[in-house]
C-alpha cells in the first residue's frame, strides 16, 4: 500500500511539474553590446530590474606585478555610493522611497545588482542602473568608506564566525594556480594597498555594457520597456574587456592532507574536497544529484547514517559548490562525543564506495527526481526568481532557455550515470583531506 501511495504521489508531482507554465522571454542586443532580456508577466504589479556583470572574485585588480584580490566584491559595495546625478548615499534611499528594494551579490564568477519595484517605477529603475554603469562616484572618500564596510563584513561573516572560513580553507588547498584559490571577499592587505587609479581602471575594464546583461521582468509592456532600455543605456559606450588567461590546474593524483585552525570553534571537522567540472558540464548536474542523495534532508544517506543511526556525528553532509571553470565537491562531518575524525572519514568513504559499487535504489532515484522537479518549479515561482534565472542562464551557461528546459537534464540522468560519475571523481587519490581544527584565541 505504501509503495502504491509513493508511486501515485511521484506521478502526480511529475505531472504537475511537466505542465508548469513556460517562461516566455525576448532577447536583443544594443549597438554597444549590452544584452537585454525582457519577460512580460502582468499577473501582479511588480517588476524586477537586474544587471549581471561578467566579473567576479577570480578577476583580480591591480597589475600583473601587484595583483589585488577582492575587487569585484569591493565594487558590489562601491557602486552603491552614488553617481554624478545621484547624491552620495542616496541610491538606496531613492529606491525605498519609491516602494522598492534592492540588493547585490558577488561570486567568484559574476556580480549581480537588482531592484524590485511596483511596476509604475520601470523608468526609475532603468535610470538607476544606467547611472551605475555610466558614471558612478569612485573617489577616495568612497573607497575609504567602503574599505571599512568590507573589513567589518569580513570580521562578522568569516573571521569571527564558527566555521566561517570553511570554504577559504578548502579553496586554498584545492587550487594551486587558478584564482579560485583566493577569497572572494579578498585580502584586506590587498584592498589597503590599492590605489584610486587601480579602482578606476577596474571599473573601466569590467563594467561596460558589452560585459553585462540587463534583465527586466514582470508587469511590463515589452515594447515600452525596449524603448526605455534604449533611452537609458544606448548612450553608454562599449569598452575593451581584458582577456582571461587563467592557468590550468594539474589533476590531483594522490591524496593531499592539510590542516586549518579556526579560533571560533570547539568541535573539529573532517572535510574531503574534490576538484570537479565547471557547473555547465553535464557531470556537474549529476554531482548535484549526488549531493542531494547524500545530504539533502534528515532522511539522506550521510545524515541518517552518521547523525541519526550511529550517532557518530553532530552534523554531516555533502555539497557541490558550483563554479564556472572548476567546481568544488566537499563532504564533511563534525564528530560527536569521543568519535574521531578518522572514524568519521571511514564511514563517509563507505557511503561513497557503496555508490561506486551499487546502483542507488529505484525509490531513492525517484525521490531525487521529485526533489529536482520541486527545485525547478520553486526557482521560477516569482518574478524575482525568474529574472535571476534568465540573466544567470545567459551569462554563465550561454543558454537563456535553460529556464524552461534545465529540468530535462536532470530527468535524463540515470542511476548508472550517477554511479559512473561517483566512480570518476570521488576517489581518495583525487582529493584534499582537510582537518578543520580549533585554535586557541590570542589577545593580540
Amino acid at each position: 500500500m505504501k509503495k502504491c501511495l509513493f508511486l501515485l504521489a511521484s506521478l502526480m508531482f511529475v505531472g504537475f511539474s511537466a505542465n508548469a507554465q513556460k517562461v516566455e522571454f525576448e532577447e536583443f542586443d544594443l549597438d554597444n553590446g549590452l544584452h537585454v532580456i525582457l519577460h512580460q508577466d502582468n499577473t501582479a504589479p511588480v517588476i524586477t530590474i537586474g544587471v549581471m556583470y561578467d566579473v567576479g572574485g577570480k578577476d583580480l585588480g591591480g597589475s600583473p606585478e601587484a595583483p589585488r584580490t577582492g575587487f569585484a566584491h569591493f565594487f558590489e559595495h562601491l557602486l552603491f555610493t552614488g553617481t554624478k546625478n545621484i547624491g552620495r548615499g542616496e541610491y538606496s534611499t531613492i529606491i525605498s522611497a519609491n516602494g522598492g528594494k534592492n540588493n547585490a551579490n558577488t561570486s567568484l564568477d559574476r556580480t549581480y545588482y537588482y531592484e524590485v519595484f511596483p511596476s509604475n517605477n520601470l523608468e526609475l529603475g532603468l535610470w538607476l542602473e544606467s547611472e551605475r554603469m555610466l558614471h558612478p562616484i569612485i573617489d577616495q572618500a568612497a573607497v575609504d568608506t567602503q574599505n571599512e564596510v568590507v573589513k567589518e563584513e569580513k570580521r562578522m561573516r568569516y573571521d569571527n564566525s564558527p566555521y566561517g572560513q570553511f570554504l577559504f580553507a578548502v579553496s586554498e588547498n584545492l587550487f594551486d594556480v587558478h584564482p579560485y584559490k583566493n577569497k572572494n571577499i579578498g585580502e584586506m592587505s590587498d584592498l589597503d594597498a590599492s590605489t584610486l587609479e587601480e579602482f578606476n581602471q577596474y571599473f573601466k575594464d569590467w563594467y561596460g555594457p558589452n560585459n553585462a546583461v540587463l534583465v527586466v521582468a514582470g508587469d511590463i509592456d515589452s515594447k515600452e520597456a525596449k524603448t526605455l532600455v534604449e533611452k537609458y543605456f544606448s548612450e553608454i559606450k562599449s569598452r575593451p574587456v581584458p582577456n582571461r588567461n587563467f592557468q590550468k590546474e594539474t589533476p590531483i593524483t594522490e591524496t593531499k592532507k592539510a590542516k586549518f585552525y579556526d579560533p571560533n570553534i570547539q568541535l573539529p571537522a573532517i572535510i574531503t574536497a574534490y576538484r570537479t567540472p565547471g557547473f555547465a558540464e553535464r557531470d556537474a548536474y549529476v554531482l548535484n544529484m549526488v549531493s542531494a542523495y547524500l545530504s539533502d534532508g534528515p532522511t539522506s544517506k550521510l545524515y541518517k547514517k552518521l547523525v541519526d543511526d550511529k550517532k557518530m556525528a553532530l552534523q554531516a553532509g555533502a555539497i557541490n559548490i558550483p563554479q564556472k571553470d572548476y567546481s568544488i565537491y566537499a563532504i564533511f562531518g563534525l564528530p560527536l562525543g569521543d568519535n574521531s575524525l578518522a572514524s568519521l572519514l571511514t564511514e563517509m568513504d563507505e557511503e561513497i564506495v557503496k555508490m561506486q559499487t551499487e546502483l542507488i535504489s529505484e525509490k531513492d532515484y525517484q525521490k531525487l527526481q521529485n526533489k529536482f522537479e520541486n527545485r525547478f518549479v520553486s526557482s521560477n515561482s516569482s518574478v524575482e526568481g525568474i529574472a535571476n534565472s534568465l540573466v544567470r542562464n545567459y551569462l554563465l551557461y550561454g543558454n537563456t532557455n535553460l529556464i524552461n528546459n534545465e529540468i530535462d537534464i536532470y530527468r535524463s540522468i540515470t542511476r548508472q550515470e550517477i554511479q559512473d560519475v561517483v566512480k570518476k571523481y570521488l576517489n581518495p587519490n583525487q582529493r584534499v583531506e582537510l582537518e578543520y581544527l580549533p585554535k586557541e584565541k590570542t589577545n593580540n
